[in-house]
């Protein structure tokens, strides 16, 4: 199975729609979103095209296929318009062989609990870009922001499967990446 893996989309729907039309190149079956979807939050200036109804509508239609979790700028008042859950702070799946995949805004760190060498934390929240692997062999992947990237790196989404983990640019280009050890 392949994650296409989108965090920090703010509000702009011609990022998300950029985003989403590389799924079908990509061979992705699921998407993983990692918060931050629909404001912009009070820190950022507005994304353009800032249209959060659009983005809404753009995802509820791929709602089958979404595991969301909620980020800092996400409220109640976004769920009541997305027919996918986005509360939870942070989730888990496991990939075909096994491997541990939390899934989190970034901004809790009440995943940090039970990580184990070969597991991979995905998170979002700082808008920067990283695929690596620390010390004590857990994976700690930022698929970036699609919407307001920060760092050296442009917009930016990731792709998930047994392999590792891939940031990539909105072109589909990639950018960064790590493989997962067997």
């Amino acid at each position: 199975m392949r994650y296409l893996v989108i965090s920090d989309i703010h509000g702009a729907s011609r990022a998300l729609e950029q985003a989403l039309s590389l799924e079908k190149t990509l061979g992705t079956d699921r998407i993983l979103l990692l918060g931050d979807l629909l404001y912009h939050g009070p820190r950022n200036d507005l994304p353009s095209p800032y249209a959060p109804k659009e983005v809404a509508a753009s995802l509820n239609e791929r709602k089958e296929r979404i595991l969301a979790v909620r980020g800092n700028c996400d409220a109640e008042v976004d769920q009541m318009v997305l027919e996918f859950p986005i509360m939870k702070v942070f989730d888990t799946l496991r990939l075909e062989d096994g491997r541990k995949i939390i899934l989190t805004h970034g901004h809790h760190n009440e995943y940090q609990m039970g990580l184990c060498g070969g597991c991979a934390v995905l998170s979002g929240h700082t808008h920067i870009a990283t695929a690596e692997c620390d010390e004590e062999g857990v994976y700690r992947c930022n698929p970036g922001s699609i919407s307001m990237p920060k760092g050296t790196l442009p917009a930016s989404m990731g792709l998930l499967d047994e392999e590792g983990f891939s940031v990539l640019d909105l072109m589909g280009k990639e950018l960064l990446s790590v493989k997962f050890k067997r």
